[in-house]
């Protein structure tokens, strides 16, 4: 049984400079399994209605982000399931997972059934997959070192690109607003920027190549038209480009030595992703410690190029390695009012974490069967209890 520890909302001094970040506290937890299982990634539901949960076991578990309740489990893929994502040209309430298996699948998350079902191929792993072009029906996928394109409407093949990456390929997103711009990124050390309009190929539609150097784990977008890219490697390095210009803007290569030396809590061990807020324009890239503490950590990529203290550190919520951080809010340390939830977290520890900072929250309405997570007592403010 895992028992959910409760803190509330405390301000302290992260480093000597006196620059302040904001301590969570664990609203509540959910072990996901009762083994060694990990929890690989968690995506919400643009409507926060509902967040799908990949684990280790092959399968997607399916909760409730407001109550953390148990909804259901999506099974039928046969190896590691690598990405799922509600972004596609379908219904709201469709996930889309790809997996080591070959396969990207479809599934409703009101019947929890598999609803569509592509294959790459037997001997194919489907690392990542991205929904864009006209109508949002092109689909691609990153696999072992060549990207597929399938008509989403009539599951055809419509391209495959072999000569562009020389290992697996990690990750492959189209710019948001440029329907017909794709980004991928391999372990190969290279990002590519294609343009996917009319008939696709190697020679006609690479626009840029990005020598990053090392094996690539994840990238996202970032500035006001998404025209920029950050870049997070296998090795723990940062780098910031810009796509449109194919230029490099920032690069870390001492990421984590300047995330740990900001703070005065453990070596930063590996870095879980990274969070830009459209709204304010910023950049954090998310630090972790094998111990299961986590920061957010701002990063200036202009003219200073440093990596500063942490605005927001959440711990005792994990015992070991984080793997997925999703928060309600684009800005870092701010909930939403009606619920007081930062958001939700996962990782190697097999637990659901939820992060709380409002102390008025009513902290100790049941958010799940007692079998799972048993309740705590309303602490006081700056001190941390056990349940009992």
């Amino acid at each position: 049984m895992d028992i959910s520890e409760e803190m509330e909302v405390e301000e302290g001094n992260s480093i000597p400079n006196s620059n302040t970040f904001k301590r969570f506290g664990l609203k509540n937890s959910i072990q996901t399994n009762f083994g060694d299982d990990y929890v690989f990634q968690i995506v919400p539901k643009d409507d926060w209605t509902a967040m799908a949960v990949s684990l280790s076991t092959n399968a997607v578990k399916l909760y409730s982000p407001p109550t953390g309740q148990y909804l259901g489990e999506f099974k039928g893929h046969t190896s590691v399931v690598n990405e799922i994502s509600f972004s596609g040209p379908s219904a709201p309430h469709v996930l889309y997972s790809s997996s080591s298996d070959g396969t990207l699948r479809a599934w409703d998350t009101r019947s929890l059934q598999q609803v569509s079902s592509i294959s790459a191929g037997p001997s194919q792993e489907v690392f990542s997959f991205s929904f864009g072009g006209a109508g949002n029906n092109l689909l691609t996928a990153g696999c072992k070192s060549q990207i597929f394109f399938w008509d989403w409407r009539t599951k055809k093949q419509v391209a495959n690109l072999e000569e562009s990456h020389m290992d697996d390929v990690t990750q492959v997103h189209f710019v948001p607003g440029h329907q017909n711009k794709l980004v991928s990124a391999s372990v190969d050390g290279l990002m590519c920027l294609f343009d996917t309009s009319g008939n696709i190929n190697d020679d006609d539609h690479l626009v840029s190549v990005f020598n990053v150097g090392t094996s690539i784990g994840k990238v996202g977008f970032l500035g006001e038209l998404n025209q920029k890219l950050w870049c997070l490697t296998h090795i723990e390095t940062l780098s910031v480009w810009d796509w449109n210009d194919a230029r490099n803007e920032a690069n870390f290569e001492d990421a984590r030595t300047f995330a740990s030396d900001s703070w005065t809590l453990d070596h930063v061990d590996y870095f879980v992703d990274c969070h830009y807020s459209a709204e304010e324009d910023r950049l954090w890239v998310i630090g972790g410690t094998n111990a299961g503490t986590f920061g957010y950590f701002p990063v200036n990529y202009r003219k200073a190029k440093a990596i500063g203290s942490p605005e927001a550190v959440f711990e005792g919520g994990h015992a070991g390695v984080v793997r997925s951080v999703v928060p309600v809010s684009s800005i870092p340390g701010r909930t939403i009012q009606s619920q007081a939830i930062f958001g939700w977290t996962g990782g190697e520890d097999g637990r659901l974490c939820c992060w709380s900072s409002d102390e008025s929250t009513d902290m100790n309405q049941s958010w799940i069967s007692c079998t799972l997570v048993s309740k705590s007592p309303k602490t006081q403010r700056k001190t941390r209890h056990s349940p009992y």
